[in-house]
């Protein structure tokens, strides 16, 4: 019984160091998105840290309206960052766990 427990615990181990070793990577994945018109342009990484913004002249003119565009944009950018994120560390976490009885029906 301890040697499974103890094969348990080095494969969680193992896990977290798949997990933290992920997280860094994605540090390295960009993520890119523009405004419909591509008058706006925003590069985050995959752990959603903006890497740059890119504004056309033409909405320096009206705060407003580049207001607008960053909101959309940055958060369409946030959504396929975060997507990219969670599906990445889910992966490496289900890989790494341990085969435990009944835990199947918690990961699906």
């Amino acid at each position: 019984m301890f040697g499974d427990l103890m094969g348990m615990m080095g494969k969680l181990k193992e896990a977290q160091k798949k997990v933290a070793a992920t997280k860094e990577r994605l540090n390295t994945v960009l993520i890119d998105e523009a405004s419909a018109d591509g008058l706006l342009k925003v590069t985050l990484t995959a752990n959603r840290e903006i890497k740059s913004i890119s504004v056309d002249d033409s909405l320096l003119e009206d705060k407003e309206q580049l207001e607008d565009y960053l909101v959309l944009t940055l958060n369409k950018a946030i959504a396929k960052a975060t997507e990219v994120n969670e599906t990445e560390l889910a992966a490496v976490a289900k890989e790494g766990m341990p085969n435990i009885p009944g835990m199947d029906s918690f990961m699906k």
